[in-house]
């Protein structure tokens, strides 16, 4: 039993119960390349999906969750314009800035592909055994400064394209002509960049709790067998 055990370094970082022997006798382990095997194919699934579900149309402008809204310290602004029955100004800014977010989700497929591929060993059994957003914690850590990278120059001429920067400045400039108020900047595209990326591991938490708690989201038998390893043996 010792020498098996042996093949499997990695379930040594898994588990430190006394009662190791006796449980995992009537498991099935998987090996260790089933497992980062494994745990790759649900990441890429999980992150595909999102990033197709947000670079459709819509996908954040109709998804409440994700939605883009008016920059907090223009939140004020924003209600002072539709008093004054700009409303349609208003509208135009807040649907360019969701399609601008679409239009930046169409990048994030490959900087998440690049990186499932670097993970180490370490990185995997973190995310496996972890808390239920782990995955998503891991790509925040590591993509976040790529996201922003591709993301700027994508949303900033999709802005451009769809007219926001200038339903924008229109709408901060309309403001601070208002008597006693405090300025706000016409700059949204660093606003509009973050949220895009904001919403984007908002949709992945949510991806990767599915395929931990439902056991229909692991379409194939490797899938379901590491994560029936996992669902028995998580620490948290």
């Amino acid at each position: 039993m010792k020498r098996s055990l042996l093949l499997f370094p990695l379930l040594f970082l898994f588990v430190g119960l006394s009662g190791f022997d006796t449980v995992h006798k009537r498991q099935i382990i998987p090996s260790n390349l089933e497992i980062g095997t494994a745990l790759k194919q649900a990441l890429e699934q999980g992150t595909s999906k999102s990033a197709a579900q947000l670079s459709a149309v819509d996908g954040f402008f109709g998804n409440a969750a994700v939605k883009i809204m008016f920059p907090p310290q223009a939140q004020k602004a924003e209600n002072t314009l539709r008093k004054l029955g700009m409303n349609q100004l208003c509208d135009n800014v807040i649907l360019s800035l969701n399609r601008a977010a679409e239009d930046a989700a169409k990048q994030a497929g490959p900087i998440f592909i690049n990186a499932i591929k670097q993970m180490t060993l370490q990185d995997v059994t973190n995310i496996l055994l972890g808390s239920q957003d782990a995955a998503t914690q891991y790509f925040k850590r590591t993509t976040t400064a790529d996201l922003s990278a591709k993301f700027r120059p994508v949303i900033q001429v999709s802005l451009d394209k769809v007219g926001a920067t200038k339903y924008y400045a229109d709408a901060a400039k309309a403001y601070n002509k208002v008597p006693f108020v405090s300025k706000i900047n016409p700059d949204i595209v660093e606003y509009a960049t973050q949220k895009a990326i904001d919403g984007l591991f908002i949709q992945i938490a949510l991806e990767e709790l599915n395929i931990r708690q439902n056991i229909g989201a692991r379409p194939t038998p490797l899938l379901q067998k590491v994560f029936s390893f996992a669902d028995k043996n998580k620490k948290f």
